[in-house]
């Protein structure tokens, strides 16, 4: 593609995150500084339609993006322009620091009003995956409800407690599950649920019976709990994308997009694989499989505790959303959560 394609395509992008239109030959002539014919204008934009980076909507003589294209404006063409009067760079890394700062807050509350922070300033719905636990524990406890009904209570190693029930084939007396537990503890406290489980295939044959099924099923149901706890998503302002008629111009497109916020499958998956990576990820729906709408893009950035890469954060929104201002909240978002987390480790 030559540089006159570029900035032609450049500029129908521009125009149409501004406007929302099919943007026609007369308007890329006004505002992409080339002094081209109207006869050039729709040439190139052929040339453009052919390669896939555009397309022509059935009721407009005008052109939109594809995912294509926006794929190749966000990689190549996209300069950061300073954000406008009221959310320069400063002013707006002051504004999300109060927000996080605002009080003596938890770190579960910080990540809720991170989220939060994401929605209002983006005007979208903004996200965030809790920190990745160990799913280790420290110390298990046994405690007889019946016969056959136990309380499994887990202490992980950041002092939280999780409980689960376990039904047993068998029945188990008060000492016998004081025995489990100091076995557990002695041998297996401080590793992950799936280590112990590995480590007790080889070791319960030197276990008697009664014993090994107990142990098994104190595994299962602790792997179980810490999964449950384990990659969390917080998510505000979903509403807002009712508003978004690229997002609600359908039922169709309704239905699968409050889809994604009720089941967040798909979801959990994109934040994951965005937080093996450094800095901010742009996943665009129709190009990316993991972005379940075709007319959805997702901005995302990991976070860390202490430079360690806990969980992501991001905006979620339209293909059609001016890039250039949501990527600095993302990015400066997840610096400052990163800040205030490790401040209080």
């Amino acid at each position: 593609m030559d540089e006159r394609a570029k900035t032609l395509l450049k500029t129908l992008i521009e125009r149409y995150i501004a406007e929302g239109q099919p943007v026609g030959s007369r308007t890329l002539s006004k505002y992409s500084g080339l002094d081209l014919s109207p006869a050039t204008i729709r040439n190139v934009m052929s040339d453009l339609e052919e390669m896939g980076f555009i397309a022509s909507p059935h009721t407009s003589a005008g052109r939109i993006p594809t995912p294509r294209g926006y794929r190749l404006f966000v990689d190549t063409m996209l300069t950061a322009q300073p954000l406008d009067t009221q959310f320069d760079r400063t002013k707006l890394a002051g504004l999300i620091q109060g927000e996080l700062g605002a009080q003596e807050q938890s770190p579960q509350r910080m990540i809720t009003t991170a989220a939060r922070t994401l929605s209002n300033l983006s005007q979208f719905a903004g996200v965030v995956m809790t920190p990745r636990r160990a799913q280790a524990f420290r110390q298990i406890e046994f405690m007889r409800l019946s016969d056959k009904r136990i309380l499994l209570i887990i202490v992980t190693p950041e002092g939280d407690v999780q409980n689960r029930i376990i039904q047993t084939e068998l029945p188990y007396s008060a000492s016998q599950l004081v025995e489990a537990a100091n076995f557990i503890n002695t041998h297996y406290a401080g590793m992950r649920f799936d280590t112990v489980r590995e480590r007790l295939r080889d070791e319960l044959k030197a276990l008697r019976i009664d014993m090994s099924e107990l142990m098994q099923a104190a595994v299962e149901a602790g792997s179980s709990a810490m999964a449950d706890e384990d990659e969390q998503v917080y998510i505000s302002g979903e509403r807002k994308l009712l508003e978004v008629e690229d997002l609600a111009s359908s039922m169709d497109k309704l239905r699968r997009l409050f889809d994604v916020f009720e089941h967040k499958t798909s979801l959990l998956q994109l934040l994951d694989v965005s937080s093996h990576a450094e800095g901010v990820q742009i996943f665009i729906g129709g190009e990316s499989r993991l972005v379940p709408l075709e007319d959805m893009a997702v901005i995302t950035a990991p976070y860390e505790v202490d430079g360690q890469i806990v969980g992501t954060l991001g905006v979620i929104g339209p293909t059609r959303m001016a890039y250039d201002r949501v990527i600095p909240i993302v990015d400066i978002t997840a610096r400052l959560l990163s800040s205030a987390l490790s401040s209080q480790n």
